[in-house]
């Protein structure tokens, strides 16, 4: 990538996010953070207002900042499009209906020829095998996961036995073939990860504190220290 290209790449991404670090700019771009942190020193001296400190994160005055976004390219136009498509396919009745619609808005804003390209693109995520309950309970954790709302569930583990568990739903994750929920377990005071698929009725009940040791930093937390 050529620096003017990276120079833009990094003022896209920190208008576009609250906080972004240089080791997260650093893994996006394939780059060391030290080259991070010079390209900012001149994104800066350039008059780009870019507010923040090494070693904390950085982001850019909209208030005073400005920029057309980038024009997609083909590539990145496939991306764009696979990507709504799998959240179409797999994601739940309401994140399908957004991914429809906010594909519909990206493809108004692009020039005709490039609207060609996103119609011509030959990448798709049927749907045909997936179930539709699945997509409308996935739905319905996606909902209790921003209330903080524990769920009462019915599941079958891996050996095939019937249990009953009260978790803390952290988030949902897709391993290709169907969606897990990461999830604190009060019946087991731990950390647990739940497949949709084995759940055989769900409940709600009251709402679970934001806790320390228990949120999604934590989770991932153990899940790494269990590789190792």
């Amino acid at each position: 990538m050529r620096r003017a290209d990276r120079l833009f790449q990094i003022t896209q991404y920190l208008r576009g996010r609250r906080l972004t670090t240089a080791r997260q700019l650093a893994e996006w771009l394939s780059v060391s953070e030290r080259t991070v942190y010079r390209d900012v020193r001149d994104l800066s001296l350039s008059g780009v207002p870019v507010e923040g400190e090494a070693g904390v994160g950085y982001r850019i005055n909209k208030s005073a900042f400005d920029l057309p976004p980038l024009m997609f390219s083909p590539d990145e136009i496939d991306a764009l499009v696979i990507g709504m498509r799998m959240v179409q396919a797999w994601g739940g009745p309401q994140l399908a209906a957004s991914a429809a619609a906010s594909l519909a808005k990206i493809v108004l804003a692009l020039p005709k020829d490039k609207r060609d390209f996103v119609e011509n693109t030959a990448l798709f995520a049927p749907s045909f095998h997936i179930e539709a309950a699945h997509g409308e309970r996935l739905e319905e954790i996606r909902q209790a996961i921003g209330r903080r709302c524990k769920l009462q569930l019915d599941y079958v583990d891996a050996r095939s036995q019937a249990t009953q568990r009260v978790i803390w739903p952290l988030a949902l994750y897709f391993w290709g073939g169907g969606w897990s929920i990461a999830a604190w377990c009060e019946t087991r005071s731990d950390f647990r990860s739940f497949r949709l698929d084995r759940v055989s009725k769900m409940a709600e009940a009251d709402n679970y504190p934001d806790q320390t040791g228990r949120r999604l930093a934590d989770f991932v937390r153990a899940v790494k220290k269990t590789q190792y």
